[in-house]
């Protein structure tokens, strides 16, 4: 076979497709092998239970079994089988104690992680989401260790954050996918360092994975530094992204300060041009985001109509929150939601 005919059948695409179903069987070989190591620490947590219960008068029974066992298994299998890890088995079924449960996109790494949550609501919503999403166990953690379900309650209801994991039903609202605050620490920046606009998006786009990853669900990147011409002046947008759960373009503008009525209103002009320009009938109304490092939520409001649902402002810090200020900040929230909610009584 000539060199000519070699290059013919590689370009009718079969080199693409066997590529594709070798990658395709790799992918379901590691899930396989993953998934039998996630039933492999169920059985060996529901065997640890039914032998503890046995001794159930005694508080410290458990504790021995684990003990125990882990001394001889950890010497005929190695450190998989340590005390800590029969522990965690023995939560894990627990947790978990129908096997039809198990879920078999997730793998050890992910479901240890989840067992340390208390809440069963939360749990759920990282798993589901884990599963959407096809996060990796590094992405799972992260997630979590960012507080992605308590960022999104800031400014939804528990019930329509689970409605959504579960698919029971699609976002109407962009304040159902994009959060405030939303963590960057990902780029590297250091928090108390000179940084430009300029080196907040090129840290974007170096990380634009993980970027997306954080923006959450159904963006994709459309263009940097898009290029606008209104007669002879020359504006420059920052970020354009779409989101097909949305159906709508969504324009990103950076700010390395604390956000001002200026910025608001070149934001609503870049959000107005691709709604006159850019998006077809069928795509909804374009959505603004402002990433900011401070904003005054009171300023911002009365910048912006009172049925506005297309401009949003959004925080961005570079590091991870801790517990007590995600808690301090949801707390202020619920505060200003009732002083507004009194106010407007008031006035009726």
């Amino acid at each position: 076979m000539s060199d000519r005919e070699s290059s013919n059948i590689m370009s009718s695409g079969i080199l693409n497709d066997a590529r594709r179903i070798i990658e395709t069987a790799r992918t379901n070989a590691i899930r396989s092998v993953d998934f039998s190591r996630v039933q492999m620490y169920w059985n060996l947590g529901r065997r640890i239970f039914e032998e503890e219960q046995q001794g159930k008068d005694r508080a410290d029974y458990g504790a021995y079994i684990v003990k125990s066992l882990a001394k001889e298994l950890e010497r005929e299998y190695g450190s998989g089988f340590g005390i800590r890890q029969l522990e965690q088995s023995r939560q894990f079924y627990r947790t978990y104690p129908n096997a039809n449960t198990l879920r078999s996109q997730l793998n050890w790494s992910q479901y240890r992680r989840l067992i340390q949550i208390d809440d069963p609501d939360k749990r759920e919503y990282y798993e589901l989401e884990s599963v959407n999403n096809a996060w990796t166990a590094r992405e799972t953690e992260r997630q979590i260790n960012s507080m992605l379900y308590e960022r999104l309650l800031l400014s939804n209801d528990k019930e329509s954050v689970l409605a959504v994991a579960r698919r029971e039903r699609l976002p109407e609202n962009p304040r159902e996918i994009i959060k405030d605050p939303m963590v960057l620490e990902f780029l590297g920046l250091k928090y108390q360092a000179a940084y430009y606009e300029k080196d907040l998006e090129s840290a974007i786009i170096s990380h634009l994975v993980d970027f997306l990853l954080e923006m959450r669900k159904g963006f994709s990147f459309v263009s940097r530094q898009k290029r606008i011409l209104l007669e002879d002046d020359e504006f420059f947008i920052d970020l354009v992204l779409y989101n097909r759960l949305l159906r709508c373009f969504v324009i990103v503008e950076l700010k390395t300060g604390k956000l001002t009525h200026q910025d608001l209103g070149q934001l609503q002009m870049y959000v107005n041009y691709y709604d006159r320009m850019e998006k077809t009938p069928e795509e909804n109304a374009t959505i603004g985001i402002l990433l900011c490092t401070s904003k005054n939520d009171t300023a911002v409001r009365m910048a912006l109509p009172e049925d506005n649902r297309t401009i949003l402002a959004s925080q961005y810090q570079l590091y991870l929150p801790t517990t007590e200020q995600l808690v301090h900040e949801i707390n202020e929230v619920k505060l200003l939601a009732k002083k507004r909610e009194q106010s407007e009584n008031h006035r009726q």
